[in-house]
């Protein structure tokens, strides 16, 4: 583990067979002075459940869509950050493709915005929709996965619309299905799936601390 700065790390690992294009890497860090003034009034705003000093950013290698590899960006809850490495680089060995992963602040923290995006992203302060119930979201304990690929499937309705092709769960690499290696990455950190939710109702983009 190589030190970069107060309250930071960078994890990285060797390249694996298969991703010969260079190893995964990784940093957990405080939330930097750019991306506070970024996120509040944004994404995080005074009352929501979980402080800023609470949450951590995290960097982490992703195969993209069109095989380049990127990094991505999210705001993680600090006692889950480390486990959020873990599992990313468990997706990237699998070579499993991730659209774009932005803060949702990108999107002027806007969920709709973000999934129509397809856009994977993990804190954002905000409500269950319907209710007043915080989403796991707010806490920094939840992430929404290719959500285009993988939607919210309620009845015949759908989010984001994009989604709907895929509401039969076919045929799209970035999927995920029921005990494939993307559910058992995150249930090797404890997190659960909301695509094994019951009652005509579920979210495969959604996976969390709780599964719900």
């Amino acid at each position: 583990m190589k030190a970069l700065a107060a309250g930071a790390c960078v994890l990285a690992f060797a390249a694996v067979a298969g991703n010969a294009s260079g190893a995964f890497q990784s940093s957990v860090s405080r939330i930097p002075p750019d991306v506070r003034e970024r996120v509040v009034g944004s994404s995080w705003r005074p009352g929501c459940p979980v402080p800023l000093r609470r949450l951590r950013l995290v960097r982490v290698s992703i195969h993209k869509f069109d095989g380049s590899k990127r990094l991505g960006r999210l705001i993680i809850h600090r006692t889950q950050a480390h486990k959020i490495v873990r599992v990313m680089h468990k997706l990237w060995r699998a070579d499993y493709p991730i659209r774009r992963m932005r803060l949702v602040d990108a999107y002027s923290a806007d969920d709709g915005r973000s999934m129509n995006a397809d856009n994977t992203s993990a804190f954002n302060c905000r409500f269950v929709a319907g209710t007043s119930d915080w989403s796991m979201h707010a806490y920094g304990k939840a992430i929404d996965l290719n959500p285009v690929e993988n939607p919210y499937v309620s009845g015949t309705h759908v989010s984001p619309e994009k989604g709907a092709k895929y509401a039969d769960r076919c045929c799209h690499r970035a999927i995920v299905h029921a005990g494939d290696k993307v559910v058992r990455a995150f249930a090797s950190v404890g997190w659960g799936w909301g695509g094994y939710w019951s009652g005509g109702t579920q979210d495969y983009q959604h996976f969390s601390t709780t599964g719900g």
